[in-house]
């Protein structure tokens, strides 16, 4: 920890202290002990506390995934928390949506789980919800701002000089668990294959698909956080090749794949395709609207053009949003739409759930329409599908991501285009596909995806979008 300054002597200078790259655009995340160190997790707390207290409230809810670096993590944010005033509730080792989950439960509407997500184990973050809305974008770049302003307060750390803060405990899965068992109700048992990744979600996700009546066969379910058999990361086919065999080789049902910190859902068939995010939507929201006509359903810029005519053709409206987990949630909360989900596996159920994205829930949801079919795995099969890649990165120094975009949306012609959609990046749209490219909000890439009727026709776009990016920026590699 830094030593406080003497009086009359410079302020240290915080830059050097805290990395300000560590705070995304949708939560904070950075490699433990350089980025992300105990006494920066610290600050973070405080600087929250600051911010939970400017909302009249004093608890928060505080949970980890199964990352080595978490328990001390836990520690640092709960003694920043604490300094600054506000109640700790600690939940223990859990998924992220059991965090959320207890916002609820617990009537906080506040809380923080310590997750590095899918990333590599060195890893680790924080995803934060204060007074019922998740922080994302100013919000997460003001704790920076408050900490550099605690910095240079006469007392290190800034000047709050009220009561501590407590810290207590509090089991929250039982209720988690019997809130979703309460909910779904399967129309005849299934034979399911879970991989959790050795993440977080292998403490409670084959228990709870087993409790709803399936039989389990657990793929790397012990909750380890040096993910000694695969990286947890869903959204990549080669961490759904065990899950694959498995399903084949023993013919199950279905496979069911989860992310390290449990938001996010793979599903694979019997067959072994992949059922990608934006076709599961097609899933749920027909089951939504077959109860909620003329609702919302929100999707990512990202997601099939197959998806909106689905949506409408099932009587409900289509609406596009921009990437990002934080986004979403913000959305949804604005439109109060029944369902949201993205291509990168967070779903949203607001239907007889909480409108946070839940993978564990999602599974549940999803195994509760597959039960009424003979074959789920034909079911899956069946939804509209296209030509498509996935998605492509183009490497840029920091910045540079946002400039060759902004580029593509003022400088760029497609002359075969007939829309283009500008809520988040450039979607370009054809009659027969699209093609995209949008900054990561995360990462200096530039985010790349294209879809089409068929191979001839993406060829054509993904050549039509090689011309344009060559033009503007000669001599970049493209990976397409």
């Amino acid at each position: 920890m830094t030593a406080n300054p003497s009086p009359g002597a410079n302020p240290p200078d915080i830059s050097v202290v805290v990395s300000r790259a560590i705070f995304k655009a949708y939560d904070i995340r950075g490699v433990v002990d350089k980025t992300l160190t105990e006494d920066t997790v610290r600050r973070i707390g405080l600087a929250l506390a600051e911010k939970i207290r400017g909302h009249g409230l004093h608890q928060c809810v505080v949970g980890r995934d199964g990352r080595l670096s978490g328990p001390r993590l836990q520690a640092a944010l709960s003694e920043g928390l604490v300094s600054g005033g506000v109640d700790v509730i600690d939940i223990g080792c859990v998924p992220t949506p059991v965090v959320y989950f207890a916002t609820h439960f617990l009537k906080t509407g506040t809380g923080v789980a310590i997750t590095g997500s899918h990333n590599p184990p060195q890893y680790n973050g924080l995803k934060m919800m204060v007074a019922g809305s998740t922080l994302a974008g100013e919000e997460i770049q003001g704790l920076y701002q408050s900490i550099v302003a605690a910095a240079k307060a006469p007392l290190q750390g800034g000047s709050y000089a009220g009561p501590r803060g407590g810290i207590s405990a509090q089991d929250v899965v039982p209720a988690y668990r019997d809130r979703i068992l309460s909910d779904v109700r399967l129309a005849r048992p299934l034979r399911i294959g879970v991989d959790c990744g050795n993440g977080v979600a292998g403490a409670i996700a084959p228990a709870l698909i087993a409790e709803l009546g399936c039989t389990v066969v657990p793929l790397f379910c012990e909750v380890d956080g040096n993910f000694p058999n695969h990286h947890p990361d869903p959204a990549d086919p080669h961490n759904l090749e065990d899950l694959i065999r498995a399903v084949k080789d023993q013919d199950l049902d279905l496979g069911l794949a989860f992310d390290g910190d449990g938001d996010r859902l793979g599903v694979v068939t019997r067959k072994g395709e992949i059922i990608w995010p934006d076709r599961q939507l097609m899933l749920y929201a027909a089951d939504v609207l077959a109860q909620r006509p003329g609702g919302q359903i929100i999707y990512d810029v990202k997601c099939t053009r197959h998806l909106a005519s689905w949506i409408q053709d099932h009587g409900g409206q289509a609406l596009m949003w921009r990437t990002g987990h934080s986004l979403i949630k913000a959305k949804l909360k604005e439109t109060g739409a029944p369902l949201a989900g993205e291509m990168s596996g967070h779903i949203f159920f607001n239907d007889r759930w909480f409108g946070f994205d839940d993978g564990l829930y999602t599974a549940a949801r999803l195994l509760e329409i597959l039960s009424r079919v003979e074959d789920p795995s034909s079911t899956l099969h069946a939804l509209p599908n296209a030509t498509s890649t996935p998605e492509l990165q183009i490497k840029t120094k920091e910045g540079e991501n946002y400039t060759l975009v902004d580029l593509l949306k003022n400088k760029a012609d497609f002359p075969t285009s007939r829309e283009r959609i500008l809520i988040d990046g450039i979607r370009v749209e054809y009659e027969d596909g699209f093609g995209l490219a949008r900054p990561s909000n995360t990462t200096p890439v530039v985010v790349l995806r294209f879809e089409a009727d068929n191979a001839a026709a993406l060829a054509r776009i993904q050549a039509e979008f090689r011309a344009v990016l060559t033009h503007l920026a000669p001599g970049l590699v493209l990976p397409f």
